[in-house]
């Protein structure tokens, strides 16, 4: 897995608000993580209504980042997401601290949800997961390094990419957060 796609590039303020939405990020994780789901599925997923779900999906449509599949049925149409990630670049403007938000709260939600019935999975699925935090001392180059060799690590296992998951592969969430620690008076710990 060399030559994986990459993420679409996101550098339009418009789309940054656009995806700092909650419900079209929540949309656009799930689909980048599932594949095709019609609008009632989503709903399910997501906790919201087939109609607000279709309304949302045609917003992210315009942007180019779902689009329409054929149905295997031939009935309702799914929804698929395009890319298979997005790169935002650094978190330097008030757009991109707007999705970052955006994402650090459906991580919250996420989280919670596998919380919530952690005790109803299967032994294997509870032994497996993990919540870790680390106190790291980094330069920002070596940030940047870990960083790259940690995408670098995951990103074959990216749902839409792999296509070799054997067959009893489940969708896994998984998150990296890295950043300078700041204490409550907003001064850099040292």
């Amino acid at each position: 897995m060399t030559d994986l796609p990459p993420r679409r590039r996101v550098r339009d303020a418009e789309l940054m608000r656009a995806l700092a939405h909650p419900l079209r990020a929540a949309l656009l994780n799930y689909l980048m993580s599932v594949g095709p789901r019609t609008a009632s599925e989503c709903a399910t997923a997501v906790d919201s209504s087939a109609s607000n779900c279709s309304w949302h999906l045609r917003q992210l449509a315009q942007w180019g980042l779902v689009e329409r599949t054929e149905a295997a049925d031939g009935r309702e149409r799914p929804w698929r997401a395009i890319p298979v990630g997005l790169d935002l670049g650094g978190l330097t403007g008030a757009e991109q601290q707007a999705v970052a938000g955006t994402q650090l709260r459906e991580d919250e939600v996420l989280a919670q949800r596998f919380l919530d019935s952690v005790d109803d999975l299967e032994p294997e699925w509870q032994q497996a997961a993990t919540m870790n935090a680390y106190a790291l001392r980094l330069t920002p180059r070596e940030l940047a390094d870990l960083n790259a060799e940690i995408d670098a690590l995951v990103r074959p296992y990216v749902a839409p990419i792999r296509t070799d998951a054997p067959e009893d592969a489940k969708v896994v969430h998984a998150s990296w957060r890295a950043f300078l620690r700041v204490e409550a008076d907003g001064r850099p710990s040292t």
